[in-house]
């Protein structure tokens, strides 16, 4: 009933998600930490308990699931179930939700661009609220909180609230961006993933990694394992918003690209398999 629900919502287009992750136990018995950058940590697995060998698993993430087309039981299942499982293995989340399958900015052609973006903001809401019934459904607990103030339906944001909740095992699922017109949601996912500490921007897409050109349309582009910041701006690649790329430059948050046709990559980037594209300082 809830995953029918979900799907009537979002028939039209596959909103964009950021999940935040904190892994938060497991590591004292089975894992040895070391500092790769600044307020991230990866953990070094001792064993085989979970299928995988000396595999790392990060500490602190942060997931985007993009991409078009319209959502389907089994899809949704299946990413409930492998974000149930992250839980399991003490990760914290955090979700941010995009607006495309209802309302783009750039969709209101001559009007003025502050209330096209806020109508977006009042969008990703509807999402965040469609998702959270979704989580519950399936049995994951799930709190909305919005950049803006919506009392009756969902919770203000407080960095120090968001983070409380998370620590209590909660789904945390940020509506609104970031409370302001001009911004992205990658840019309101850089900052809740700086404002709640997480260490990686995970983002789940549509495509398998970052290129050079679309591939879709250009056969010679070329897949990137790693890159910085510094290329996605120069380069001006469309994989990333070059604000959000500059924001998780200047507060040292990596990110990794992958595909989501296959949810299981998830877990597999959780617990630090090298897959898509890794962007870093």
């Amino acid at each position: 009933m809830y995953i029918r629900r979900f799907l009537k919502i979002f028939r039209g287009a596959f909103p964009v998600l950021l999940i935040i992750y904190k892994f938060k136990k497991f590591y004292k018995y089975l894992f040895t930490k070391r500092r790769i950058c600044s307020n991230i940590y990866v953990a070094t697995f001792q064993g085989e308990s979970y299928g995988y060998n000396a595999a790392e698993i990060q500490k602190n993430l942060a997931l985007s699931e993009g991409g078009d087309g319209i959502l389907n039981f089994d899809f949704v299942a299946k990413v409930g179930e492998v974000l149930k499982r992250c839980l399991d293995l003490g990760v914290e989340i955090g979700v941010i939700v995009g607006a495309g399958n209802i309302w783009r900015g750039r969709q209101g052609g001559t009007m003025n661009r502050v209330r096209a973006d806020q109508m977006g903001m009042l969008a990703t809401t509807i999402n965040s609220l469609a998702l959270q019934d979704t989580f519950i459904g399936m049995g994951i607990p799930a709190r909305v909180m919005t950049a803006f103030e919506l009392n009756t339906v969902a919770d203000p944001f407080s960095a120090r609230h968001a983070i409380e909740c998370l620590q209590k095992g909660e789904v945390v699922i940020f509506g609104g961006g970031t409370g302001s017109p001009y911004f992205s949601t990658d840019t309101a996912a850089a900052l809740r993933a700086a404002e709640i500490e997480a260490d990686v921007v995970l983002m789940a897409k549509n495509i398998d990694g970052i290129y050079s050109a679309d591939p879709k349309k250009d056969p010679t582009a070329v897949k990137y394992d790693t890159l910085t910041y510094k290329e996605i701006v120069d380069k001006e690649l469309k994989a990333l918003d070059l604000s959000a790329a500059t924001f998780c430059m200047e507060n040292n948050i990596n990110c990794y690209a992958f595909g989501l046709k296959d949810p299981e990559n998830i877990y597999r980037v959780v617990l630090g398999e090298k897959i898509g594209t890794e962007i870093h300082k």
